[in-house]
């Protein structure tokens, strides 16, 4: 094997996992290809003190784990990774007054989000209070009528059926006015969220418990509101233990509501890193031993097969649950995942189904004519996209998509009246919330807000033009030094009898994998596709035949009318790099390449 070379000093020591890039054309996504380097000699370390094959210590090598830690990392452990509760801001009042209405019999409501994090963190409280002997209300607004966040009117409703204590999920941080409210009709609140926050809490709120808080100094910036109310349950479960709760009741096994963490970790996009990786992965083994039945019946109408794993999470049930918010109502999710009755869970699971294929197709009907519309400002690097009724519950799914095709942030913004509701999705090194967040500042939105990569927003019709001047006058300059540092990482070159279940089993050692800690990507070189052909809506399934006559089954996603689609429809030889997955249909040691990018070979 021949190293890749590297001009910088204190890159001497790292060599490349297999042989050098072969010379290639192009590539179909314009990303350059780079091999990831890795330090040889702690590879070989890992490899042996792991005990693991070579390749999944090269994956670990590259991505900074050492031989010293490289046991804890493959075999995350809570109790290892479990910080205090109480090291995050409030958390200690939170736990204090929750356990007192427990103990004092008050009556306690749940207001939760109605996208994945919030359902899922909602549910978790639930159950939670349901094991211990307390019914809790649960309320999840309505996406169209009510909007995000918190409304008065929806706590008063959990007053009246006998809240004393409401505890927001996945919401609260910034509702200052409905809080103060709520304060003063006597109701008590506790936040639990993630979202960040530019100015102090709510001052009625009993309790914020907000890893992003200004004042929070526990770290824990990286767990969405599933993972914090995780720790809000390990915290209220130690408070009722201190107090002598459990004393003449059996003490609930936290675990169990590991999954329902997991999925909202996951499907929020968190970093998998440190904590959040950790309880992911443990959320993953209580799946896999069936875990929360709910999911598991959506699982099984979904068509999770083999050993569930983050891309389970986030593409086959994450759509499923969030779909019932997009454009129905949150609470059948609500239901699915605290159901007791098997055949509601069926019912629902198949529910949940079929709503999302009909939210597939609210979205192509609303994708088609929000790309007509973009084709006009092709030439802008920010593109803002407008139409007449556009579903505000899938706004943000087409902003996405649109972002992959062009390549550059995208808002789409569905109009009804006077005004329009809005979603954008940004790329890489392109800051779209504080590019809204200006605009909303110079008064050219009703409300707007989000972070670097996503952003929701408000509108008047009569600022449309004003707002898509601004935002390219003051981020335009950043996406073509967005897209001038980005390249494609390949892991490793290998041969297409690499493409096996077995491999993948080995490379999976090292995930679960995500924003933070990428699943890694590996290069086939001197490819011929052949048997191309579209599969699904837009995705093209193939045969990718070496020089020697190796055949691998191959598929690329959403590659319809791409370049990358383009490229491999031409049948001329290609370099591909994508991930190697088990292929859980055909079964056996058969598994095929995801395609994420090629190049024409040289």
């Amino acid at each position: 094997m021949s190293a890749v070379s590297f001009n910088r000093p204190e890159l001497a020591s790292l060599e490349a996992a297999t042989l050098d890039l072969p010379p290639m054309g192009e590539t179909a996504s314009g990303k350059p290809w780079r091999l990831r380097p890795y330090d040889r000699r702690e590879a070989l370390a890992i490899e042996q003190q792991a005990q693991i094959e070579p390749e999944a210590a090269r994956v670990l090598a590259a991505r900074g784990i050492t031989a010293a830690n490289a046991q804890s990392y493959l075999n995350p452990s809570l109790r290892d990774a479990m910080p205090d509760p109480f090291v995050l801001a409030d958390m200690e009042k939170a736990a204090a007054r929750l356990a007192k209405a427990v103990i004092d019999g008050e009556g306690i409501g749940i207001f939760g989000d109605y996208d994945v994090d919030g359902t899922t963190a909602a549910a978790m409280l639930s159950l939670y209070f349901e094991a211990i002997g307390v019914h809790a209300q649960v309320y999840l607004p309505d996406r169209i009528i009510e909007g995000y966040g918190p409304n008065i009117e929806a706590f008063r409703e959990l007053a009246r059926g006998g809240a004393r204590v409401i505890v927001t999920v996945d919401c609260g941080a910034a509702a200052h006015k409905v809080i103060e409210e709520a304060a003063a009709d006597g109701m008590d609140v506790v936040v639990i969220d993630h979202h960040q926050m530019s100015g102090p809490p709510p001052e009625g709120a009993v309790a914020v418990v907000n890893p992003n808080r200004l004042d929070d100094i526990s770290g824990l910036t990286n767990l969405s509101a599933a993972g914090v109310a995780f720790m809000a349950l390990v915290a209220l479960n130690r408070a009722l233990r201190a107090a002598g709760f459990f004393k003449e009741r059996p003490e609930p096994d936290l675990r169990r509501y590991l999954d329902l963490a997991a999925l909202g970790l996951v499907c929020d996009v968190m970093e998998m890193t440190g904590l959040t990786r950790t309880l992911v992965a443990q959320g993953l083994k209580v799946m896999g031993a069936g875990g929360n039945a709910g999911l598991a019946a959506l699982g099984e109408r979904a068509g999770v097969k083999g050993a569930p794993s983050s891309y389970h999470l986030g593409f086959l049930l994450g759509p499923r649950i969030n779909a019932a918010g997009r454009i129905g109502h949150a609470r059948l999710a609500h239901e699915l995942m605290t159901s007791r009755d098997p055949s509601q869970r069926l019912a629902l699971a198949e529910r949940l189904h079929l709503m999302n294929a009909q939210r597939q197709e609210i979205e192509a009907a609303v994708l088609e004519e929000a790309a007509i519309a973009a084709e006009r400002f092709h030439n802008r690097d920010i593109v803002v996209v407008a139409g007449e009724g556009w579903h505000p519950g899938v706004i943000g799914i087409v902003a996405g998509r649109l972002k992959e095709t062009l390549d550059k942030p995208v808002i789409v913004i569905g109009l009804e009246g006077d005004t329009g509701k809005g979603s954008g999705r940004s790329i890489t090194g392109v800051d779209l919330g504080a590019g809204v967040a200006a605009a909303r500042e110079e008064g050219l939105l009703i409300a707007g807000g989000g972070h670097a990569m996503a952003a929701g927003l408000t509108v008047a019709r009569g600022a449309l033009d004003a707002f898509t001047e601004f935002l390219n006058d003051r981020l335009g300059p950043h996406v073509g030094e967005a897209r001038a540092s980005r390249r494609l990482e390949i892991d490793a070159i290998v041969a297409p009898s690499a493409v096996t279940k077995h491999f993948a089993d080995i490379i999976e050692r090292a995930g679960p994998y995500g924003p933070g800690n990428p699943e890694p990507i590996f290069a086939l070189t001197n490819m011929r596709p052949e048997y191309v052909k579209p599969v699904g809506k837009d995705h093209l399934s193939m045969t990718l035949v070496s020089e020697s006559g190796e055949k691998v089954r191959a598929i690329a996603f959403r590659a319809v009318g791409a370049p990358l689609g383009d490229m491999l429809a031409g049948r001329t030889r290609v370099h591909v790099a994508g991930r190697i997955r088990a292929d859980d249909w055909r079964g056996g040691d058969a598994a095929q390449l995801q395609i994420s990018d090629a190049a024409i070979a040289l």
